[in-house]
């Protein structure tokens, strides 16, 4: 198992007594592993976040005085609460200063023309955002996921990536999003983009925006 392998090194390096006291340790960890993820995938609806929680909780154990732990099983299970609790947290807090809330829904760019303009130069500014802050792979793997909630293995296949790095790179965009950091824009490109976004969510054909997306991955 991956999450005892990089433990290796350590435990090869202690006495015999420390070591089957380590693998006492491990085991229980495996042996509360599925729960773990359960308690992660419950609380943040997401594959790739609970794994990573449930990496983070077995870090917290390895690095614990489990001498002083009375119920390993109740300690995992806390740990990985209150490590989901802070993701879900954290994640509330950088939407809320990302771009996911100006990207409206596809449907209500359909609205009366001054709804629609309104709409549209949030898109507008959304857009600009994506460009400054994310990669190409980043910004493609953002806008199907977060505007019109492709599944990752659907975005996978359209960008020739792998699930896990789909995921990775969701997880990196909204972390770019909410730091300042600037890229020069192209103004062809933004207005490309903004164009066939809007394209997309009016008519329903996501063709052209899949097709612009993977093309400014593979450059």
């Amino acid at each position: 198992m991956n999450l005892l392998e990089s433990h290796r090194d350590h435990t090869e390096q202690t006495d015999d007594r420390s070591i089957t006291g380590w693998d006492g340790d491990a085991a229980a960890f495996v042996s509360a592993a599925p729960r773990l993820f359960a308690i992660g995938l419950r609380v943040l609806q997401d594959v790739g976040e609970a794994e990573d929680v449930v990496q983070e909780t077995w870090l917290r154990w390895a690095r614990a005085d489990r001498s002083v732990v009375i119920s390993p099983p109740a300690f995992l299970a806390l740990t990985t609460t209150r490590l989901a609790i802070n993701v879900a947290q954290s994640a509330r807090r950088r939407r809320e200063t990302s771009a996911g809330p100006w990207l409206p829904e596809p449907t209500d760019l359909s609205a009366g023309p001054e709804t629609a303009a309104e709409r549209r130069e949030a898109v507008d500014t959304a857009i600009r955002l994506l460009l400054e802050r994310l990669t190409p792979a980043e910004r493609a793997v953002y806008l199907l996921r977060i505007a019109f909630d492709y599944p990752y293995r659907q975005i996978s296949e359209i960008l020739h990536l792998g699930e896990d790095h789909a995921r990775q790179l969701l997880r990196r965009a909204r972390d770019h999003l909410a730091i300042e950091r600037r890229r020069q824009v192209s103004t062809t490109a933004h207005r490309r983009l903004v164009r066939t976004f809007v394209a997309a969510a009016q008519s329903g054909d996501l063709a052209g925006l899949e097709e612009l997306l993977a093309a400014d991955v593979a450059r």
